[in-house]
């Protein structure tokens, strides 16, 4: 069964992103980051988005935004599957090597662990990954850290409306004498009995 990894941005108070205040990696992206990002897609993987963050990255590579980066280029050339109940099959598709799977992300994602030959990957598609995560089927959460602190300017939560988990560390990397890189293994919490 292929493994599946949900690979996230962060502020050190939980933010997926801020206002445009801020750029993509909160201005704290270096060499050692990004070198380490594109060896991590530097392997062959089939990408998993839902759909709004489909939408964005799509709209980054139609304007040709972002894609500056070795892994956001090698991301872009890779398999991707974009899974919604809410987009019809006239919606276009501008990303290439792009497929839309029409159903609930739980069936989807449990039929493309047990049929995929490759490790598949999602980035950012934060409901979407609570969802997978609360099904069990998240086997690793990876977690880059930036140091900033955006209270007053974050958005999009990256656990907020997610169920409770225990997390067993993995690996934990330090990039640029700054950035922190946590890969944890997610597993439902079961509250005690009470």
């Amino acid at each position: 069964m292929a493994t599946y990894t949900f690979d996230v941005f962060s502020s050190l108070d939980g933010f997926g992103s801020a206002t445009d205040e801020w750029t993509g990696y909160w201005g704290k992206q270096g060499p050692e980051l990004l070198e380490h990002r594109a060896d991590l897609f530097g392997e062959d993987q089939l990408m998993v988005f839902g759909p709004d963050t489909y939408r964005m990255f799509s709209g980054f590579f139609l304007s040709g935004e972002e894609f500056g980066d070795v892994w956001t280029t090698r991301m872009s050339a890779m398999r991707k599957v974009v899974v919604s109940r809410s987009m019809t099959p006239e919606e276009p598709l501008p990303w290439p090597h792009t497929t839309l799977m029409r159903g609930d992300a739980v069936e989807v994602v449990a039929r493309l662990k047990e049929e995929s030959d490759v490790p598949l990957r999602s980035h950012g598609s934060l409901r979407m990954n609570h969802a997978l995560m609360a099904a069990g089927l998240v086997d690793r959460v990876q977690v880059t850290i930036f140091p900033v602190i955006t209270g007053i300017t974050g958005r999009a939560p990256v656990f907020g409306g997610a169920a409770d988990f225990d997390l067993d560390l993995l690996e934990t990397r330090t990039l640029d004498g700054r950035t922190e890189q946590l890969v944890y293994a997610p597993q439902l919490h079961s509250p005690r009995p009470r």
